[in-house]
């Protein structure tokens, strides 16, 4: 893999801030939306290059005031006319941002949703063209499944010690009452993918969705990964992308710097190299590019780096810290593509402390 001139790879140790099943560790005294902008500041390189176009205060009040909590995902909506973006900010619940991305609205969240920290987002269509919102509750240990609106459909709990997955490994885990702790969900072909990165299973689960209305999944037989160093198997198993039109399984494995990549039957395929101890937290897919957003960087005394791949080949690293200013982007915890009229976007979220920036491609 090739690096961009600042981004080449420095070994160093994985040190995973707040590591622990919950992942959320002691947070920093920070303010929420701290931010020191240099006037025509942009980060990348070549075409990839970005600028700070909204920051934490183009949120919606209520989730300002939460937004030191934020630790988890955004789903934008594909599909030809739309363009929404959804996210979850624990005691603030879901919120919307519109297409164009100059407004941020919270939905009418219920109550067990709302208080959750939804540590994934995802969105997905079902067989009618139903479209569906998707989120992991790690510290719920709970699938929501919910419309487009914020009303829930259907709850996954955790496997029972009963269920009989197709690994004795995870079987006797359960048995053993061990904990249930999702970190990502993504749907394909009918079935929930779950990773489990923040418990000892670190397994991915899946579920069958048996019907949408009245909603209903539960738990399937497929269960593969688990904690290891060797291909196939997870340091941490932090979330899990379906790629746009693709049958695959693409699934963040942050303490080895790597994107695993699996078939919808758990088979190992590949594995993509990220520079190492940039802790990659998830990967996003639009038009042959993907970001990806990472919780450090090759770098420690520097803010993490958003990178960008062009068919999987690194050609910028943003860093939304050390050059743009964003001074709470010490963790980058999640980022999506967007693009409007040509332009490409990034939707980001720093973790500990929590903090929201959209970044707007710089003109070539």
């Amino acid at each position: 893999m090739d690096y961009p001139s600042n981004g080449s790879p420095l070994l160093a140790h994985h040190h995973t801030p707040g590591s622990g099943s919950s992942g959320s560790g002691a947070k920093a005294a920070a303010t929420p939306g701290a931010k020191s902008v240099p006037k025509g500041a942009a980060s990348g390189q070549g075409k990839m290059k970005f600028k700070v176009l909204y920051t934490a205060d183009h949120l919606p009040e209520q989730a300002q005031k939460v937004l030191v909590d934020a630790h988890g995902g955004f789903a934008v909506d594909h599909r030809p006319g739309k363009g929404e973006t959804y996210f979850a900010l624990p005691g603030a619940g879901i919120l919307k941002i519109s297409a164009d991305l100059k407004t941020v609205r919270p939905l009418d969240t219920p109550e067990e949703v709302k208080k959750s920290n939804l540590h994934s987002t995802r969105i997905w269509s079902g067989p009618d063209e139903e479209v569906f919102l998707v989120f992991a509750a790690n510290n719920a240990g709970k699938i929501f499944t919910t419309t487009l609106d914020g009303k829930l459909l259907g709850t996954l709990e955790a496997p029972g010690a009963d269920h009989d997955f197709d690994n004795q490994e995870v079987n006797d885990y359960f048995l053993g009452q061990g904990n249930f702790v999702p970190t990502g969900v993504d749907h394909l072909d009918g079935r929930y993918y779950v990773t489990t990165g923040y418990s000892n299973l670190d397994y991915v689960l899946s579920a069958k969705v048996l019907r949408t209305s009245p909603f209903q999944a539960e738990w399937s037989d497929l269960a593969f990964g688990g904690k290891g160093d060797a291909p196939g198997q997870f340091g941490t198993g932090h979330a899990i992308t379906v790629p746009p039109g693709k049958k695959r399984l693409d699934i963040a494995d942050r303490p080895h710097s790597r994107i695993e990549r699996f078939s919808k039957y758990g088979h190992f395929r590949s594995m993509l190299k990220l520079p190492s101890g940039s802790l990659p937290c998830d990967i996003d897919y639009l038009e042959g590019y993907a970001v990806v957003a990472c919780l450090e960087g090759p770098d420690k005394s520097k803010g993490a780096p958003l990178y960008i791949l062009e068919k999987d080949k690194l050609v910028s690293s943003v860093m939304p810290k050390e050059e743009l200013g964003l001074t709470n982007f010490v963790h980058n915890h999640n980022a999506v593509l967007h693009k409007i009229d040509g332009k490409f976007y990034i939707i980001a979220q720093a973790w500990n402390p929590g903090d929201f920036a959209i970044l707007e491609q710089v003109a070539a």
